[in-house]
């Protein structure tokens, strides 16, 4: 037989690979395989081992080939000829599965081939061959797995699925409980249905077997050793799974359709609350076999998929807290609807993130709610790709995609996801074919854009009533059995509603203040306020100055890097520490006191501007040597730079934060305005949180901003949209001008006994400043001032005060010093929110003899914190005589220098005319 010949029947990659193996080493490949090459004389082959000819193979050899393509096509192309639609035909894929696309025909049914041994038969007719793969890959659950680059991973997926046929076997016991969690999920949303009548609700109806999936990943994950999900999903069925699977009372969910408010434990604090379907939930289930597992599902807001990188930071801080790196004992579950996980670019971005040191989680269990439609948008119109989960392949994750109307098979896939994640600690995705009974909510009319799809939708039975019929058809249960677990739900949620009715006030069932947070609580104004003490003991500071300047003499480092360190070591003997020591002396000190730091973004470890070099590496190696990892053991210091991305990795940290409120958590931007592509976690969680979920959080945010000429993009932090999203001291907003109280700041996050996120708006050209530097003194015998006076003035003689914050100040100071002016007073505003009322009166009144009070910004006239400032003290006493700033613009600043440095130029002049 000719090479042509031989390769128009042969998968050659598939088949000239296993004959390499078995060339290099017979035993390398499965005993059938020896059988199979056994006597058969491969010729000359090409420079790629590709076969060149093959004398002596007979027409059934050839066909044995042919069986064992149809084997390895089933493999890999099976999943697109599966029954996994319940209400729609599936579109048609070319070649298809028919027997003359392997080179084979009804007539080979009963000849019986060595091939069998492939999928464990041993030498087999056709026909059980077929059957089996048939089974396995084209029934009601449909694999993708053969892109996967581990021939172990794959070789795990295909011998527990052949094994079995992709086929559950479950006793009756198992069919029961399955059943009663269908028929909880399918009766809750029909009372609701009932009850409530025209209330949105986002019902699960479609999909209900989503309930005894995650029932069963709780029970078989709890045998594999998870102690803990974390659950994130939008709000579809969202009511059903806190009811069904987190044991969130009844009769509380009907409180809240009744309008009941929870009771407001102190006004001062400014609950404001969410919409049912967004609120968040935690409690412990109890496994059939006695383990306790916990379970968390966390707030989401409606902007879908934004709660993925939350829940990823959540499960990697527990991962660093609790369970001290092993990730086997917690495990993310994210619940996607297909148009969300197809069309949000937030669903790239975590997946990038999944194998990445600082940000893996040791795999996350996706489950698709796949309604085949967006609000009314056909799937054909939703995505590119063949699946919505073909994200899955950027990460080499299998996925199944099961029939939703097949309780048992969905229950058998997500179990095998569950075990595959454990054992390989990558993600893995359970594609959930199914629909949605009603519109994109209960009063919608789905059939304006999808008549034909809701004209099945409409006569097909729910999963509950498709299961109960099997069931039954194969006598395991009677109709009897079914009829009195549904009457008995029914009769315990009107129970529940007659509960409900009657209260008037709901207990917060989710308090904030235990496990890792307890012994903080929720901040007053009295609290906001107060000075805290974050002094530190100068020989305390001293020594930990010293040693993380000192580098170890037996490694070698770049000269620059060996002087930069001589600088640092040089500024402790001299008493100059500058912007990146205050910074780093923040978290030398923090560590040294057991607390945790962790930062990332992008380029953190040198620091955009080359002025942290938290990290090093050597000269002649990719050794990283990282002078803080020594303090106090080096176990709780870590800093990662971040994929280029500010969405998923902002979101990440929130969650890290939220989890572990010991840990000063940061995330810096490379430049200050690169958040604008996280603005949804700011929005949704970092200045709202607090108000609609009572979760507080302690996140850093560094933001690079000031006016150096380098453009619209590289010159903002967009000061004037925090302030904007500021009330009821939900955050803290800073723009420090030396490097002691930037320790200060720093430190205070952890210091006080309640969280707040502080955003920093950091220096750019002030970090080598040669007068942006702090003494011994400032660090330890001083805490953080939200306001600084001038010290140069004559406070009998000044007549105007210019009231600043940040870069713009050593501009005027310079300005000041240079024209001698004691006439004219520089105060700085370090904490720009909560603003520094009480300070600022008190400097007023020390000026007496002033009589223009002036606010001072380089930012545009409607940027910057002038907006905000003119808007809170606008007749008041503390209200501005005047403003001087650069024009209002639509863009941030100008991209020539000229015009950048005659602009500054004008306000600095003008502010001492």
């Amino acid at each position: 037989m000719d090479k042509l010949t031989f390769l128009s029947n042969a998968d050659s990659s598939y088949i000239d690979g296993l004959y390499q193996s078995y060339k290099a080493d017979p035993n390398s490949v499965d005993f059938g395989w020896q059988k199979f090459f056994e006597g058969f004389d491969f010729g000359q082959t090409s420079e790629g081992g590709s076969v060149e000819s093959v004398e002596g193979v007979s027409d059934h050899a050839l066909k044995e080939i042919n069986v064992l393509n149809m084997i390895h096509g089933y493999r890999d192309r099976g999943h697109l000829f599966t029954q996994t639609n319940p209400v729609r035909e599936r579109r048609k894929y070319y070649p298809g599965k028919e027997l003359e696309t392997f080179g084979l025909s009804e007539a080979d049914m009963d000849t019986v081939f060595n091939a069998g041994v492939e999928v464990g038969l041993g030498p087999a007719k056709l026909r059980d061959i077929r059957q089996l793969i048939e089974d396995t890959y084209c029934s009601s659950i449909g694999a993708e797995f053969k892109y996967i680059r581990n021939p172990e991973k794959i070789k795990w997926l295909q011998d527990h699925m052949e094994a079995d046929r992709n086929q559950p076997h479950y006793d009756v016991d198992q069919k029961k409980r399955i059943f009663r969690k269908l028929n909880r999920a399918v009766i809750f949303e029909s009372f609701l249905g009932t009850k409530f009548l025209g209330q949105k609700r986002f019902s699960l109806e479609g999909a209900e077997s989503l309930i005894p999936a995650l029932d069963s990943v709780i029970e078989k994950g709890a045998s594999l050793g998870i102690q803990e999900f974390m659950i994130g999903m939008a709000h579809r069925g969202r009511l059903n799974v806190l009811a069904n699977i987190m044991g969130k009372p009844y009769k509380t969910i009907f409180s809240e359709f009744e309008g009941k408010m929870y009771a407001e434990e102190d006004p001062e604090l400014q609950f404001g609350g969410d919409v049912k379907y967004h609120l968040g939930y935690s409690s412990d289930v109890t496994t059939e076999d006695g383990k306790s597992i916990h379970l968390s599902l966390a707030p989401n807001p409606s902007h879908l998929e934004t709660v993925d990188p939350i829940v990823e930071g959540i499960t990697r801080s527990k991962i660093d807290m609790k369970y001290n790196g092993d990730s086997s004992k917690i495990a993310p579950i994210l619940i996607h609807g297909d148009a969300a996980i197809a069309g949000q670019g937030i669903v790239y971005e975590v997946t990038q993130m999944s194998k990445l040191e600082g940000y893996r989680t040791g795999g996350t269990i996706h489950i698709v709610i796949n309604n085949q439609v967006g609000f009314t948008t056909n799937y054909k119109d939703a995505r590119s790709g063949t699946y919505c989960t073909d994200v899955a392949k950027i990460s080499s994750s299998p996925v199944f995609h099961v029939n939703g109307d097949d309780a048992e098979a969905v229950v058998y896939a997500i179990n095998l996801a569950v075990e595959y994640r454990q054992k390989y600690k990558t993600d893995v995705y359970i594609d959930l074919l199914c629909y949605r009974r009603y519109g994109h909510n209960e009063a919608d009319e789905p059939k304006f854009t999808q008549p034909l799809l809701y004209k099945a939708i409409e006569k097909h039975p729910n999963p509950k009533d498709v299961y109960a019929k099997k069931l039954v058809d194969e006598k395991s249960i009677d109709q009897e059995y079914a009829k009195n677990v549904e009457k008995e739900f029914k009769d315990y949620l009107q129970e529940q509603l007659d509960i409900a009715k009657k209260t008037d006030k709901l207990d917060d069932e989710i308090p904030m203040f235990g496990g890792a947070w307890k012994g903080l609580h929720a901040a007053k104004k009295a609290d906001i306020y107060e000075e805290v003490d974050t002094k530190v003991p100068a020989k305390e500071f001293l020594k930990l100055a010293n040693e993380i300047t000192t580098l170890p003499k037996d490694k070698k480092f770049f000269r620059k890097i060996s002087k930069l360190f001589e600088d640092r070591a040089a500024m402790v003997k001299n008493d100059n520490y500058d912007w990146a020591m205050g910074e780093l002396m923040a978290y030398a000190t923090l560590l040294d006191e057991g607390k945790r730091v962790r930062i990332s973004g992008q380029d953190v470890q040198r620091g955009t501007f080359s002025h942290r070099h938290a990290v090093l590496t050597l000269e002649d190696s990719e050794e990283k040597y990282i002078p803080l990892a020594n303090v106090n053991g080096g176990e709780r210091f870590n800093i990662y730079n971040s994929l280029l991305s500010e969405y998923a990795v902002l979101g990440f940290e929130y969650g890290y934060a939220l989890a572990n409120p010991q840990a000063l958590t940061v995330w810096e931007a490379q430049f200050g305005d690169f958040y604008n592509g996280a603005q949804i976690i700011v929005d949704q969680y970092l200045s709202s949180a607090e108000t609609k979920w009572k979760r507080s959080n302690g996140l850093v945010m560094m933001l690079p901003h000031g006016m150096e000429g380098q453009g619209p993009e590289h010159s903002s932090g967009r000061i004037e949209r925090f302030l904007e999203l500021c009330a009821n001291d939900n955050m803290i907003i800073a723009n420090c001008t030396t490097p002691a109280n930037y320790f200060h700041l720093l430190r205070r996050q952890l210091v006080r006994d309640f969280r707040k996120p502080l955003i920093v708006f950091t220096p750019k050209s002030l970090l080598r400043h040669p007068k942006v530097v702090s003494k011994l003194d400032n660090f330890t015998k001083e805490n953080f001032h939200e306001v600084i006076d001038d010290t140069y003035a004559k406070p009998t003689t000044v007549k105007r005060v210019l009231f600043c914050s940040g870069k713009i100040y050593y501009d005027l100071l310079e300005k000041q010093q240079a024209d001698k002016r004691t006439d004219v007073a520089i105060v700085r505003i370090e904490q720009l929110y909560p603003a520094p009322v009480d300070q600022l009166k008190a400097i007023r009144a020390r000026y007496k003899k002033a009589t223009e009070f002036i606010w001072v910004q380089e930012e545009n006239e409607n940027m910057g914190a002038w907006p905000y400032y003119c808007r809170i003290f606008n007749r008041t006493d503390l209200e501005f005589t005047e403003h001087i700033s650069r024009s209002e613009s639509g863009s941030p600043a100008t991209g020539y220098m000229k015009k950048h440095a005659a602009q500054q130029e004008a306000i600095i002049n003008k502010s001492f005319e």
